[in-house]
């Protein structure tokens, strides 16, 4: 996860079967650290979904705490990325996050941290794909 700028780590801490997994990722904080870094940790699934992809997950009860994480939790959310009907090149990335972060966060800081961090994340992944796109034109014969 180079590309995401708030992710500083993911981790496979339980593999089930193919796309099936728990995993725990930390985010950097935010707002000059008003909201503190956070933990979290999710059963995540990831299927072929209509020529895409569907990925879901939700937040699990999990032992292990790192003392300087906050953890956070994921009420069920998913993602799916589908190509687009008349432009095959193209596809529609949808999300639906349920985010709890936790802590004493008052809700204006939470909405301006969510609103950021989405930002933030489609930029960074039109980054890496435009790189990725680029690195393919250059490799192709």
């Amino acid at each position: 996860m180079d590309w995401d700028s708030l992710m500083t780590s993911l981790d496979i801490l339980e593999h089930f079967e193919e796309n099936c997994c728990v995993v725990r990722y930390t985010t950097a904080g935010q707002l000059w650290n008003i909201i503190s870094p956070r933990e979290f940790v999710d059963f995540s699934y990831t299927v072929g979904y209509k020529e895409g992809l569907l990925s879901c997950g939700i937040s699990l009860d999990w032992s292990e705490k790192r003392s300087e994480f906050v953890r956070g939790y994921n009420h069920p959310c998913g993602w799916f990325c589908v190509p687009l009907k008349d432009n095959r090149n193209q596809s529609l990335l949808t999300g639906y996050i349920q985010t709890d972060l936790r802590g004493m966060i008052p809700q204006s800081a939470v909405d301006s941290a969510v609103a950021s961090t989405l930002t933030n994340f489609y930029g960074d992944l039109r980054k890496a794909l435009q790189t990725t796109r680029a690195n393919l034109q250059h490799t192709a014969p």
